[in-house]
């Protein structure tokens, strides 16, 4: 065997080159890969808003033996809590055996994703045609969303005060939506507008409808049958939408992407592609060394504000209720806290590669995605990590033999994003982003690597133990 030269032997000791993770594997582990990815891919079927995600959640969490969380109640190490924040968001706790003034562990991850929410007057008939009028929910590219599937999910509170849930486009059988666009052949004064311009916010008019009620000739007679038809389902008025929460989304199931199957393609892999790891890691807990503490927040997609929000005070709120119980200082417990923002970033897209810095991007395969400062240009709106607790959290991960990487989002003038991180930093909590590398994000239908979801459950693993 050729012995390495001294310049050969330097260079692997000092020089820094990340491989594909899948050479990394064992055989039993890309089985383990792949069957972590089949849970998940069902979980994100079934939970396609915030709400959904909420309901699935507390029944994975009760069938593991948590149980709602009462600020009057003593706790002891083992013990498994929970609690919803107005049916949108959730904390779930597993209480540690040392002091709780000696820190929680924190992964908070959000479940709300782009969409198009329906307006509080939705309704509407033209020239025969029934239509819901939209408000498009947090970054889109809006022409991605003209002429493709879409189901409608969410509650109605009627006016006798009834809740009442709302799920069409979803089961077999279920009548779908579409999003109208101009055909190629008089499409040419639209072909004049930027990209960015090529659907408009207000042509983001949803297709529910085209068959009069009762042959009547009443005006609206369309837009009657179709409310006609709610009224049946749900019981339900035309008032009733002014008092609803009711959303827009991809009707496309999650899918196995490439001939290898190694990637999924679904809607809002951003970020319950985080939130799921998240509460499969804290599932798997037994009795940690400090107490375990999961967030799965809403309204991240419009800058975390409102009280589902994590710029909201309901986590906090939650901490010092607990540190109340345990008999120790809330604002002691948050300054000794540790904390994985759990959010994705952009994977490198050789195919539009220009707004990515290749050095300092993240890749499909390559692992679970550190990110230490987010924000935009000059590191606006972020809370960038310390070095301590960088190396801190790179070592813990080394040593478990998680697959990671680094990354920024794209070049440096070329835009940016935020997580939930710099809400969590203001509580004088340290934190890191980590996530998974997405493609297509904001999109509605993103591609993700089954590979980088595992390595994302190994991290938080590795980080609540």
């Amino acid at each position: 065997m050729k012995e390495q030269t001294v310049a050969a032997e330097l260079k692997e000791k000092l020089m820094h080159k990340p491989t594909n993770g899948w050479t990394r594997l064992t055989p039993q582990q890309q089985e383990e890969v792949m069957r972590f990815a089949e849970g998940y891919t069902d979980f994100l079927g079934k939970a396609k808003t915030e709400r959904e995600a909420v309901i699935l959640s507390v029944a994975m969490l009760e069938k593991a033996n948590f149980r709602p969380f009462d600020p009057a109640a003593s706790y002891q190490a083992g013990d498994r809590v929970y609690t919803v924040n107005r049916n949108k968001a959730i904390i779930a706790a597993v209480i540690g055996q040392q002091p709780l003034e000696q820190g929680v562990r924190i992964v908070a991850a959000h479940i709300d994703a782009p969409r198009l929410d329906l307006k509080q007057h939705p309704l509407y008939e033209a020239d025969e045609l029934a239509y819901f009028k939209t408000h498009y929910y947090g970054g889109i590219r809006k022409y991605q969303w003209a002429t493709v599937p879409l189901s409608l999910h969410g509650v109605v509170v009627r006016a006798d005060g009834a809740s009442v849930t709302v799920n069409i486009g979803e089961d077999a059988g279920d009548p779908q939506f579409v999003i109208t666009d101009l055909l190629p052949h008089l499409s040419a004064e639209q072909n004049k507008r930027t990209l960015a311009d090529g659907i408009r916010g207000e042509e983001l008019n949803v297709l529910i409808g085209s068959r009069p009620f009762n042959n009547d000739e009443e005006a609206e007679s369309v837009k009657l049958q179709v409310m006609n038809i709610l009224n049946e389902k749900y019981g339900i008025t035309e008032a009733d939408f002014m008092s609803a929460e009711l959303e827009i989304v991809p009707a496309a199931k999650p899918v196995d992407i490439g001939l290898d199957r190694s990637m999924i393609g679904a809607y809002a892999h951003d970020d319950r592609v985080c939130a799921y790891p998240a509460l499969m890691a804290t599932l798997a807990l037994d009795v940690p060394e400090k107490t375990v503490v999961t967030v799965l927040a809403d309204k991240e997609e419009t800058g975390s504000d409102g009280n589902t929000g994590l710029n909201s005070s309901f986590l906090r709120y939650f901490v010092e209720d607990l540190a109340e119980c345990m008999g120790a200082k809330v604002r002691r417990v948050l300054s000794a806290s540790q904390c994985l923002s759990a959010d994705v970033n952009g994977a490198f897209d050789p195919t539009f590669s220009d707004p990515y810095e290749k050095r300092n991007s993240c890749y499909l395969n390559y692992g679970a995605v550190l990110t230490k400062y987010t924000g935009g240009r000059g590191k606006y709106d972020t809370s960038d990590a310390s070095a301590e607790f960088t190396g801190a959290i790179r070592n813990k991960m080394d040593e478990a033999g998680v697959i990671w990487q680094t990354g920024e989002l794209g070049k440096v003038d070329a835009g940016g994003g935020g997580t939930v991180a710099k809400y969590i930093a203001n509580l004088n909590v340290d934190v890191i982003d980590l996530g998974v590398p997405v493609l297509c994000m904001h999109a509605p239908f993103e591609v993700i690597a089954k590979l980088d979801l595992y390595m994302a459950y190994r991290a938080i693993q590795t980080f609540y133990c």
